[in-house]
């Protein structure tokens, strides 16, 4: 099943080759490991805290795949050879992903609001009657991805009784991460999604950059322009973060394969 997977390191970050067609073929067969599996769908911002900060890297190294739903990190992975014709982004890979999923597999929804929630029910069911969306949870998760106390041990024991095919999370970044780094290790098996914003884009909530935009690996400048005062300087850090990163490693001919463990968090300076 594992053997057609092939990774691109950039700035140390281990992301897998796909597409959206391959990606899907390989959720059907990973919701039938007797394991979790956790898929991050990863923008530069992601792969450059996993570079600049030891403790989000050690979050990430606890999930399975990483996945570029990033124009310019797709870019990145094509010139160290990915050959790719697209990123894979997480609102257009639910889409693809639920519209296309098997007839009687489970769905949870965590994170978001009960009316997205109740919207993508709506859309995705009409689309795919034969899906099944078996529970949510839309309360509060901390910046160190903890559920609330009172509600924690309802939530997981729903997780266990459950036992959903499919686990979609929608925290935001870095929560959502350290979510599934913190609960992935009581879940009994499923494919746990890391698709953030993709709640949101779906249900018609919140608008997504037009088409060319997307094309022209500029997504990140519509939701900044959209979303001003929350993205605006998350966005100037990490995209300035990893421009720096990348000239800085690459100079080092680092840039576009694995580092070292002992230097996987050295910083230039």
């Amino acid at each position: 099943m594992e053997a057609d997977l092939r990774f691109v390191h950039v700035l140390g970050a281990p992301l897998l080759v796909t597409t959206y067609a391959h990606l899907t073929a390989r959720c059907v067969d990973w919701a039938r490991a007797p394991r979790p599996i956790s898929v991050a769908f990863s923008n530069t911002q992601i792969v450059t805290l996993m570079r600049h900060d030891p403790e989000f890297r050690r979050v990430m190294d606890t999930f399975d795949y990483l996945v570029s739903d990033s124009t310019p990190l797709t870019w990145c992975m094509n010139f160290a050879g990915a050959g790719l014709q697209d990123r894979v982004y997480g609102p257009a890979f639910m889409r693809y992903f639920l519209e296309r999923a098997p007839a009687g597999s489970t769905h949870y929804l965590l994170g978001g609001s009960p009316e997205c929630a109740e919207r993508l029910r709506r859309r995705f069911t009409a689309a795919n009657p034969g899906l099944r969306f078996v529970g949510s949870y839309h309360g509060r998760c901390d910046e160190q991805g903890q559920l609330d106390p009172r509600e924690e041990a309802t939530v997981l024991d729903e997780l266990s009784r459950l036992s959903p095919d499919y686990l979609w999370i929608c925290f935001g970044a870095p929560k959502q991460q350290r979510w599934t780094a913190r609960y992935k290790p009581r879940l009994q098996r499923g494919v746990v999604l890391v698709v953030g914003f993709a709640f949101e884009a779906n249900a018609g909530l919140k608008p997504d950059a037009p088409a060319w935009m997307q094309r022209a690996g500029l997504t990140w400048l519509y939701r900044m322009a959209t979303e001003p005062r929350r993205l605006g300087p998350r966005y100037l850090k990490y995209n300035s973060l990893f421009l720096w990163y990348l000239l800085w490693d690459g100079l080092r001919g680092r840039a576009w394969g694995p580092w070292p463990t002992w230097a996987t968090h050295a910083r230039p300076g």
